[in-house]
C-alpha cells in the first residue's frame, strides 16, 4: 500500500499528465458569441439587395444560415424593411426593426445592442447582409480574437493575392503592429516598398505582410455603443472606412488573419451572378 505523501504525488503527477495532454489535444473552446447582421433595402448598385433571389432564396436568408452555422449564441439581423423581416420568418434569427437613417452598419448594430440590453462584455461579431458565402471559420476567428485580445474591436485580414490588388482602390489594405493590432487602413498601396517600387512595381516584394482586410467586425457590446457616439473623423471621411473612426479616436483594433479564404461579398448584379454559380457548383 502506497504511503500518503507517494499516494498524493503519484495523483499529482497523473492530473498535471491529463492538464497537459488536454492543452495539446483539445481544441479552444468557442466563446460564447452572438452575430449581427445589418441588413439595409436601399442599395445604389443593387436595389433591394438583401431580397435578390440567389438561388431561389433571399440573400440575407443565405447570410442568416452561415451565422448559424457558426455555432452563435444569438443571431439578429437589424433592418429597415418589414420585407425583410417577413424573409426571414421561421428560420430560426430574430428580427430587429431599426431606423432607416444610421450612416453605417455598425451605427444600425449599435441601436440593436441598445434595444435588446445585451451585456457590455457580451461579443458581437457584425456580419454584412451581403456576404452570403463567408466561412464559419471566420465569424468564429473574430470571435476568438475579441476573447483572447483586450482590444474592444476585432477584425479579419488576408494576404494580397498580388500587386493589383495593391493598387486596386476597392480593395482596402491594412498594415499591423508588432502586437497584432492594426495601424491603417487604407484604399491606397500600404505598406509602400520605396526602393522595390523604384525598380519596378510589377510583383510584390518579398519579406513584406501585404494584406488585405475583411469587411468584419467584432465588438464588445459596450464598445459597439460607444462607437456610435463617437464623432466621425476626417481619415473616416477621407478613406470612406469607419473603422478608421475607432483608431482615430484611440481604440485598439485586433487583427487575425482569417483561417480560410473569405469568398468577396455581393454589391453588384455581377456579383450575384458569380455567386449563384459558385453555389451552383457546390460551394459550401
Amino acid at each position: 500500500m502506497l504511503a500518503p505523501v507517494a499516494l498524493w504525488l503519484w495523483c499529482a503527477l497523473g492530473y498535471a499528465a491529463v492538464v497537459v495532454c488536454r492543452m495539446f489535444t483539445m481544441p479552444d473552446a468557442l466563446p460564447e458569441f452572438i452575430v449581427a447582421i445589418p441588413a439595409r433595402y436601399a442599395s445604389t448598385r443593387l436595389p433591394g439587395k438583401p431580397l435578390a433571389l440567389l438561388a431561389g432564396e433571399p440573400l440575407v436568408l443565405h447570410v442568416a444560415r452561415r451565422a448559424l452555422a457558426a455555432g452563435a449564441r444569438e443571431v439578429v439581423v437589424a433592418t429597415d424593411d418589414e420585407r425583410i423581416g417577413h424573409a426571414l420568418a421561421g428560420n430560426g434569427v430574430q428580427v430587429v426593426m431599426t431606423r432607416a437613417d444610421h450612416a453605417s452598419g455598425s451605427d444600425r448594430l449599435a441601436e440593436v445592442a441598445t434595444r435588446l440590453g445585451w451585456a457590455d462584455d457580451a461579443l458581437v461579431v457584425n456580419l454584412q447582409g451581403d456576404e452570403p458565402l463567408a466561412p464559419a471559420s471566420g465569424l468564429r476567428a473574430v470571435a476568438h480574437a475579441l476573447a483572447e485580445d483586450g482590444a474592444p474591436m476585432a477584425t479579419l485580414a488576408t494576404p494580397l493575392d498580388g500587386v493589383g490588388e495593391l493598387f486596386d482602390p476597392n480593395v482596402v489594405k491594412l498594415v499591423r503592429r508588432a502586437d497584432g493590432h492594426a495601424l491603417y487602413f487604407s484604399r491606397a498601396p500600404v505598406p509602400w516598398p520605396r526602393d522595390a517600387f523604384a525598380r519596378t512595381r510589377e510583383a510584390l516584394p518579398p519579406g513584406l505582410p501585404f494584406l488585405r482586410h475583411i469587411g468584419i467586425y467584432g465588438y464588445r457590446a459596450g464598445f459597439l455603443r460607444r462607437f456610435a457616439q463617437l464623432a466621425p473623423t476626417p481619415l473616416e471621411r477621407s478613406e470612406s472606412l469607419e473603422q478608421l473612426r475607432a483608431l482615430e479616436h484611440g481604440h485598439a483594433i485586433a487583427v487575425r488573419l482569417a483561417p480560410e479564404p473569405f469568398p468577396a461579398g455581393v454589391d453588384t448584379p455581377q456579383d450575384l451572378a458569380r455567386v449563384a454559380q459558385l453555389l451552383a457548383g457546390g460551394a459550401r
